[in-house]
């Protein structure tokens, strides 16, 4: 999405406004009796100006030590350059939720990227490695688009492979991980193809090894989009007890769920659609909350209400609606969302807002 210029402005001057606070006024103490909820807002712009944080994710408890990041730390992936371009964003910046607030173009630069658009497809292995996607255009429109990658990155924040494959991973637009330690799973949609596929790794000190690529869903709408370039299956959340990918098809403004797709060798065609209820708007990101139900970014580019903008939306794995709330009174500002399950996480869920170009991190129940 392209954010309104004045809106950015407006916000900058916000965000820089709450960075020259002492880090403890930013959110409240988790102190007995504490009524304000524990929160930190910064800003995603790195020096180089890149805008429109896209993909969002928790550095995990165990991650190797000796590196530049460390477990709790907040990586965001930025798909716009200095002059909102969109596919031609190069970096991934890095927030310490227990530092300091950043203020518009201060965000610490973790990774800057030969390759342009990085986009939602961001997750980091505990093995010590963190995955990026990128879909690129050369000026920021669907005529100049291209086949993207998946970039490998050390925990020194430097590039060890890029993975490129025009069937099983043309447009990684987002990705899922059942991280095994020695082995992974990475589930990862294609927005230029509508199709999902399944990468099984062998996880090194050194490197990554691809072992089998496997397609495992087909069939998603996947159009050009005037404000959010293309659109196509974006969201994916993986569910290791019951072996199901479930995926959020912004185009179809449906969630659906895959099932086998741990063990798959073929494909389905979309899977069963579980929740498409009016609160969709576009679903992107896809993540399961701490409490075992889902949570969808709506990007605004299809059913959109001026009313209801910029929302993170609640369901059940059964697809009861539970809950909305929105993090921008703009549209189009929800996109990347990240969780943490474990209930000794000091921070928990993460949610970027592409309007003043920010990062939120939460502490919640």
């Amino acid at each position: 999405m392209q954010p309104n210029p004045m809106l950015i402005a407006y916000r900058t001057l916000l965000i820089a406004g709450i960075a020259s606070l002492p880090i403890t006024a930013a959110y409240a103490d988790d102190g007995e009796g504490a009524f304000l909820p524990r929160l930190m807002v910064s800003s995603t712009i790195p020096a180089n100006g890149d805008l429109n944080p896209y993909g969002v994710a928790f550095v995990p408890q165990g991650f190797p030590g000796g590196g530049s990041i460390a477990p709790g730390d907040v990586l965001i992936s930025n798909f716009n350059n200095l002059n909102n371009l969109q596919g031609t964003g190069t970096t991934i910046v890095k927030l310490t939720p227990n530092g300091t607030v950043a203020p518009a173009g201060t965000a610490t630069t973790f990774f800057r990227s030969k390759l342009a658009g990085l986009d939602t497809a961001l997750g980091i292995l505990q093995g010590g490695f963190v995955l990026v996607g990128n879909v690129p255009t050369t000026d920021g429109t669907i005529k100049t688009i291209s086949q993207g990658s998946l970039q490998v990155i050390n925990r020194h924040g430097k590039l060890v492979q890029v993975l490129n494959d025009g069937v099983f991973l043309d447009s990684p637009w987002d990705l899922a991980i059942n991280d095994n330690g020695s082995q992974a799973q990475v589930f990862v949609s294609n927005v230029l193809s509508g199709t999902v596929s399944r990468l099984d790794l062998a996880v090194g000190p050194s490197n990554i090894t691809v072992l089998h690529k496997t397609e495992i869903a087909v069939g998603y709408a996947h159009q050009p989009n005037a404000a959010a370039l293309v659109v196509g299956p974006t969201g994916l959340a993986y569910d290791k007890t019951t072996d199901i990918l479930y995926v959020a098809s912004t185009a179809d403004n449906t969630i659906f769920a895959v099932p086998k797709a741990g063990k798959a060798a073929s494909f389905v065609t979309k899977g069963t659609p579980i929740f498409a209820g009016p609160q969709l708007r576009g679903p992107l990101a896809l993540v399961f909350a701490p409490n075992g139900n889902l949570l969808t970014a709506n990007g605004d580019a299809v059913n959109s209400d001026p009313t209801h903008p910029s929302e993170i939306v609640e369901f059940t794995k059964s697809g009861e609606f539970v809950r909305e709330f929105n993090i921008d009174a703009g549209q189009g500002g929800a996109f990347g969302i990240a969780t943490v399950l474990s209930a000794s996480a000091p921070f928990n869920f993460a949610a970027v807002d592409d309007v003043p170009n920010t990062i939120s991190v939460y502490s919640l129940p």
